[in-house]
């Protein structure tokens, strides 16, 4: 993917100066409820105003969107208010219908993002328009997923391009309803540093009274702003009522962020410089004593070998995984940082044997290749 294509948020016009923010209900409900919504927005710093008018849904007969009539819904939102305004696309037709009624904006859903051909259908119908496109992870936590559709898209000609966080479906049992799994999204900006990043803390948290920590932590993490779902009365919402906030709840939201900066002054890097060194002394530390650990690891092999001993010991795993995530909380750490660090590690230990093991068995061979 072409790094230098992509324009920043600052290229995107005057209207992208600072953080991008982008709010409104999940569903198009009805005119009301959308310009409800609006009203109590109204005057808010809002990049765009958004809303759901076609929903993907896990069963069918829930409430799948209102479709095309809600298009003239946000139409109206934007005449009376003044905002931009954009929804999200699943098929080339609704790329169609959505430029017809002049949208301003549309976004890729998490469902949307995993399936190539959908990707490229909608990036075909995309050709030649010049407003803004954002990209949603896929719902797996499968990088390559979403640097393949953002690919799709940007090779339509689309150079506004921005992807949203908005977290990834685990087997882990976590506080989020969605989560975030940050290290993909960080990857991800570390491959395009040009690339706008949001965060949408909605569907990460899937509860309103958690997105205010969710949204500071992204925007301590250099994010470039945030997609809020937000409702004039979520207790009444078709969908995903948990996680919406009212305009009240999202207004306070804004006050109490804090938009930091990447560096500060001299006296600043002066105090950085040298935690940073302790750190680097640190982080060689333990890469040395992962060395050590799996030099043990290789020597476990013979033993093993010899009595016919499976690399995998689960009731030794359960036992190191119980014992080091116990070690963490006596330490002042995260046991779930911790159990999955050990879980790369354990991962990386039976590579270690197998490659070991794979290794004393293939025969050697003279220098004729015999």
């Amino acid at each position: 993917m072409n790094n230098a294509s992509i324009k920043t948020l600052q290229e995107w016009g005057k209207d992208a100066e600072g953080v991008l923010v982008c709010a409104g209900p999940c569903s198009a409900e009805s005119p009301a409820q959308l310009l409800g919504t609006a009203a109590g927005l109204a005057g808010r710093p809002l990049t765009f105003f958004r809303a759901g008018i076609w929903k993907p849904r896990t069963h069918p007969g829930t409430f799948e969107g209102v479709g095309v009539e809600a298009l003239r819904w946000l139409v109206e939102v934007r005449e009376q208010f003044g905002f931009p305004v954009g929804t999200e696309v699943g098929t080339a037709k609704h790329v169609e219908a959505a430029l017809r009624c002049g949208l301003d904006v549309v976004w890729i859903g998490a469902r949307t993002t995993p399936n190539p051909y959908a990707v490229q259908e909608i990036a075909e119908a995309l050709k030649g328009v010049d407003i803004p496109v954002l990209v949603k992870n896929p719902v797996s936590p499968d990088l390559e997923l979403w640097l393949g559709a953002l690919e799709r898209v940007q090779n339509a000609g689309i150079g506004r391009l921005a992807a949203v966080h908005r977290g990834f479906c685990t087997a882990s049992d976590t506080r989020y309803r969605n989560p975030p799994l940050w290290r993909l999204a960080i990857e991800l900006k570390r491959r395009l540093p040009k690339l706008s990043l949001l965060c949408d803390p909605s569907h990460m948290c899937g509860r309103a009274d958690t997105i205010f920590p969710t949204a500071q932590e992204a925007l301590d993490l250099l994010y470039n702003g945030l997609m809020v779902e937000v409702h004039e009365n979520p207790a009444q919402a078709r969908s995903d009522a948990a996680q919406q906030l009212t305009p009240a709840q999202f207004q306070d939201l804004i006050e109490r962020l804090v938009i930091p900066r990447e560096s500060g002054g001299p006296p600043y890097l002066a105090q950085m410089r040298g935690l940073r060194h302790t750190i680097d002394e640190i982080d060689e530390d333990i890469i040395s004593l992962l060395a050590q650990r799996m030099e043990v690891v290789r020597q476990m092999v013979p033993a093993k070998r010899r009595h016919g001993v499976a690399a995998l010991q689960p009731s030794r795993w359960r036992e190191i995984l119980s014992s080091r995530t116990s070690m963490a909380r006596r330490k002042g750490l995260n046991d779930e940082f911790v159990a999955q660090l050990y879980q790369l590690v354990h991962e990386e230990a039976i590579r270690v044997q197998e490659e070991s093991l794979l290794a004393r068995e293939t025969p050697e061979t003279d220098d004729r290749g015999t």
